[in-house]
């Protein structure tokens, strides 16, 4: 394998040689986030869906009655438009992915988003569309301000939800798909049901104005394997239909009016690319291996249990983050213990021998399960989250735990817990956890008394005390996510600070190798299961820190099989030695692509 891939240009080297722009030129770039990779070169086609001006008129306190059954129709339409748009999409590319529609039907439903439409009909007597139209509005503003996601997604969800019901209010007829020949698709925005009615055979790739690398459009996106930038800001506003293009849906770029230079570079692009994703296809059955013989565990994060399928086609050794928390949300009621053992079981048994690593649930602040009465929260990030929130509703904690342990039994399973900020905190959390063994036996319920316990390592003041955390469990994953956040006060979904989100900052890799001599210490095993530990550029410092277990999505496994097989533990400590001494996240980040660029450059975008 390293021979093979080291005989191909290097990937990174061609991209630092893409043709300048002359003044001759007509080529316009635009800059956005990378988040389908693949080239498409086609026709731009552009997509502006504003909402039609909407009727504001007043009606008789005797017409509201009307207005309520025109506005249950209405529901009922719109029901059944998504209902047929999920089937539509399960059919095309899956369950797991039509399971988006899910919040769409949500927001159908939502007693709350009714109430206060039929509360206000009562009251201000105006037509429905535009009660339900400023009702909606609200509430998606609301969400849209929060730098989180995961809420943001669900803004964009009222809002099509919107769209839609309105439309059908009017009379008029649900979005077309585009007309025309093969193209790239450039809009503000993509909703789910955008997504879903488009032609995907006649869409070379999306182009839009807002998204993330989370968002439903590069969700969809990657699943249709259509290429895809997001976050080109005004694009919409810059360019129209018709005028030639070519997008990068690995850097998020989108050139338009090409110049012949920079086909012919793109040209090159995608043979490189295509000769190194035919090589990572090779390494589906292999272990993840240095140079020097050291084994690395290399597993697979997912949210959903459908997700499972993707973890042995991607060549994973089981998962190292199963996070529980989504069986818990868009639903009225907390799943039962016997839904969750079933759910777990069934994970369990598809990956085993290899591990699935259960994190508990990281509910409360932005994200409530239904049943459960919260108030609002300023700073829910440094909330009742998590943990914290567990402690302080055993009676939803311990039938997890019970679920736990019970499918324990039946595959190689293991948990850990999230957000311990101290001690006292997981012992209190293993208190719990020895309450539930005992009720199992008690009742005659088998499981593995010996199941691994782990600590994820997300909070600053967890690093730094790791040395007594160590003796309480069995191992340690860092969630990197988090641990950037707090160590170095950054937001990374906040667009003014995004640039100071730096995972090679020397106060991360000291708080790493903390918890990586305290794991040595008290001869434990620790993983990484954030985002970090599926950056390759980052990979050799990874190493050299001493990591046993990376956990990443599942699409990235192959690369990331392929950095670590092709550099030495050795090499990769001796790089940490160097990078402790420097005092730059730039300049640590620098040693890292040397090596990274010496060894697997054609990996690197």
């Amino acid at each position: 394998m390293a021979h093979s891939l080291e005989s191909l240009c290097s990937f990174a080297d061609i991209r630092a040689n893409l043709p300048a722009m002359t003044d001759e030129s007509a080529e316009t770039r635009f800059h956005g986030v990378g988040v389908s990779p693949g080239i498409a070169r086609g026709n731009i086609q552009v997509m502006r869906d504003e909402l039609e001006e909407i009727d504001r008129y007043s009606i008789a306190p005797s017409q509201v009655s009307a207005e309520i059954a025109r506005f249950e129709s209405a529901l009922v339409q719109t029901r059944i438009q998504i209902l047929e748009m999920q089937q539509k999409i399960a059919e095309a590319i899956g369950t797991k992915d039509a399971g988006i529609f899910d919040a769409h039907l949500l927001v159908v439903e939502d007693r709350t988003l009714i109430d206060e439409v039929l509360r206000k009909l009562e009251c201000d007597h105006l037509n429905v569309e535009a009660i339900f139209h400023d009702v909606a509005a609200k509430y998606a503003e609301t969400l849209g301000q929060i730098d989180d996601p995961y809420l943001r997604e669900r803004a964009l969800d009222i809002q099509d939800v919107m769209r839609r019901v309105v439309r059908n209010l009017q009379g008029k007829a649900p979005m077309m798909p585009l007309p025309g020949e093969a193209h790239i698709l450039v809009a503000h925005n993509l909703t789910p049901s955008d997504t879903a009615s488009m032609d995907r055979h006649r869409v070379l790739g999306i182009a839009t104005d807002l998204g993330s690398r989370t968002s439903h459009t590069a969700i969809m996106a990657r699943s249709l394997a259509i290429p895809a930038a997001v976050g080109l800001h005004d694009v919409t506003e810059k360019v129209e239909s018709g005028a030639a293009a070519l997008l990068d849906g690995y850097t998020g770029l989108l050139i338009v009016n090409p110049s012949p230079e920079t086909v012919a570079y793109y040209g090159k692009v995608e043979v490189r690319q295509s000769e190194v994703s035919k090589e990572l296809a090779v390494l589906r059955e292999r272990s993840a291996t240095t140079r020097d013989g050291d084994h690395i565990v290399l597993s697979a994060n997912i949210e959903l249990p459908d997700d499972v399928t993707s973890v042995s086609a991607n060549g994973a050794e089981g998962i190292g983050l199963y996070r529980t928390e989504f069986l818990y949300l868009d639903r009225d009621s907390l799943p039962g213990e016997e839904e969750q053992y079933q759910t777990y079981r069934r994970v369990a048994e598809s990956v085993r021998p290899h591990p699935l690593i259960i994190r508990t649930f990281d509910l409360g602040g932005d994200k409530i399960a239904g049943g459960i009465d919260v108030s609002d929260e300023l700073n829910p990030f440094l909330g009742w989250r998590a943990i914290r929130f567990c402690l302080e509703h055993l009676e939803v904690f311990k039938p997890q735990l019970r679920a736990i342990l019970r499918a324990s039994e039946l595959g190689n399973v293991k948990l850990m817990f999230p957000m311990i900020s101290g001690k006292a905190e997981l012992v209190r959390a293993l208190e719990v956890l020895d309450e539930c063994k005992s009720e199992l036996a008690s009742a005659n319920i088998p499981f593995n008394a010996e199941m691994q316990i782990g600590a994820m390592i997300e909070i600053p003041s967890a690093a730094i005390c790791s040395e007594s955390l160590a003796p309480e469990v069995d191992f340690f994953s860092i969630g990197t996510n988090d641990l950037i956040q707090y160590a170095i006060a950054v937001d990374r979904v906040n667009e003014r600070i995004a640039h100071l989100y730096e995972p090679s900052h020397p106060a991360v890799l000291r708080l790493i190798k903390m918890v990586a001599d305290a794991a040595r210490e008290h001869k434990i095993w620790f993983g990484i299961c954030g985002e970090m530990a599926g950056e390759i550029e980052l990979t050799p410092l990874l190493l050299g820190l001493g990591v046993d277990e990376l956990s990443v999505s599942p699409a990235l496994v192959p690369r990331v099989k392929s950095a670590i097989r092709n550099v030495s533990r050795e090499e990769c400590e001796k790089l940490v030695e160097e990078a402790l001494l420097l005092d730059s996240p730039a300049a640590i980040l620098e040693r890292s692509l040397q090596l990274a660029r010496e060894r697997y450059g054609e990996l690197l975008g």
